[in-house]
C-alpha cells in the first residue's frame, strides 16, 4: 500500500489500523489488502473486477471495509462489487471512494455495486468520495447503486462528496418488496466549474414498504448540480423525496422530482427547496464577531450534517 492510498483511507473510511473486521482496500485496480471473517466472507470475482462479499445469516454488528483508491492521473478503474446478506443480519458497511490527481491525464473510478438484502435484514451504508491532488487532469467519480430488498429488510444509505471531485455521476435503483424501507441521505457540495449528477429510482413493489429521499447539496462558484429522482408505487406504500440546495456565486441546480403511482394506496411526497444563505442568517453569526466567510462556512456546515 503506497502513501498515498493510505493518506485517501483515512480520508474515506478512517486509518488503516483502526480498520476492523472483513475488508478489501483496492488500490489502482489491484488489491492492496483483504480480510475476511467467520461471518463475512471476500471473494474475488473470476468473470470481471471486484467481489463477492457473502454475509452470514444471523451476523450481528460486524463491519464490512470496502474502500477505492485512485492514486495517480491515467488510470480508469472499474469495479463490480456484489453484496449478499443473508437473512436477520445487522452489518454496517463503510464503502467510497478516493481519486487523487497527479498530471494531466484523468484519474477515474467507476464503482457498480448491488445489494442483495435478504428477508428482516439491515444494513447501513457508508459512502464517502474525495478528490484530491494538484494535477490539472479531471477526478471522476461515478459510482452505481443496486439494491434488491426482500421482505421487512432496512437499508440506511449515507453518501457524502464534499469538495474535491470535478466531475460525478450518481446512479441508485432499488427495488423494495414488503415490508421493506430504504432511508437515503445526500450530502454534496460542488466548486469551481464542477459537475454533479445525482440519479434515484425506487420502486416499492411490496405492501407497506418505504422510502425517504433526502438530498442536500451546496453549488459554489460556477459549478452546476442536476438532482433527479423518481419514486414507483406500485402498491400501498409510503414515499417520501426532498431536495434542499443552497446557491452561491454563479452556481446552478437542478431540481426534477417525479412520483408515479399505480395503486390507490401509495402515498407519496416530494419537495424542492433553492435558494441562497438568508442575510439574516449571516448577520447574526457576524453579529458575535466571525467574518462573512467564517460565518458562511459555519452555515454550510450546519447545512451539509
Amino acid at each position: 500500500m503506497n502513501e498515498i492510498t493510505a493518506k485517501l483511507l483515512e480520508m474515506i473510511s478512517g486509518p488503516y489500523d483502526k480498520i476492523k473486521g472483513a475488508f478489501n482496500i483496492r488500490e489502482d485496480g489491484g488489491c492492496a489488502g483483504r480480510q475476511s471473517t467467520e461471518n463475512i466472507q471476500i471473494i474475488s470475482k473470476t468473470d470481471k473486477p471486484g467481489i463477492d462479499i457473502r454475509i452470514r445469516p444471523g451476523t450481528k454488528g460486524e463491519n464490512v471495509y470496502i474502500p477505492a483508491c485512485v492514486t495517480h492521473s491515467d488510470v480508469d478503474d472499474l469495479v463490480y462489487n456484489d453484496f449478499y446478506v443473508g437473512e436477520d443480519a445487522d452489518v454496517t458497511i463503510i464503502a467510497g471512494c478516493g481519486v487523487h490527481s497527479d498530471g494531466e491525464g484523468e484519474a477515474r473510478h467507476n464503482g457498480i455495486h448491488r445489494f442483495f438484502l435478504g428477508k428482516n435484514s439491515k444494513v447501513r451504508y457508508v459512502e464517502k468520495h474525495v478528490g484530491v491532488g494538484e494535477g490539472t487532469g479531471q477526478r471522476v467519480i461515478n459510482p452505481v447503486t443496486d439494491a434488491f430488498l426482500e421482505a421487512g429488510s432496512y437499508m440506511e444509505m449515507d453518501t457524502t462528496q464534499i469538495k474535491g471531485v470535478d466531475s460525478t455521476l450518481r446512479t441508485t435503483n432499488a427495488s423494495l418488496e414488503a415490508g421493506a424501507r430504504m432511508v437515503i441521505r445526500e450530502k454534496l457540495m460542488t466548486h469551481g466549474a464542477q459537475q454533479a449528477e445525482s440519479d434515484f429510482r425506487v420502486t416499492l413493489k411490496g405492501d407497506d414498504s418505504g422510502v425517504d429521499l433526502i438530498s442536500r447539496s451546496v453549488a459554489r462558484g460556477t459549478s452546476k448540480q442536476v438532482f433527479r429522482s423518481r419514486i414507483i408505487g406500485a402498491a400501498p406504500c409510503t414515499g417520501h423525496s426532498a431536495c434542499d440546495a443552497i446557491i452561491m456565486d454563479k452556481g446552478e441546480v437542478v431540481a426534477i422530482p417525479e412520483l408515479t403511482a399505480s395503486h390507490v394506496d401509495a402515498a407519496l411526497i416530494h419537495e424542492a427547496a433553492i435558494g441562497k444563505i438568508a442575510g439574516e442568517q449571516l448577520t447574526k453569526l457576524m453579529s458575535l464577531g466571525l467574518t462573512e466567510a467564517e460565518a458562511e462556512a459555519k452555515i454550510i456546515e450546519g447545512f451539509l450534517r
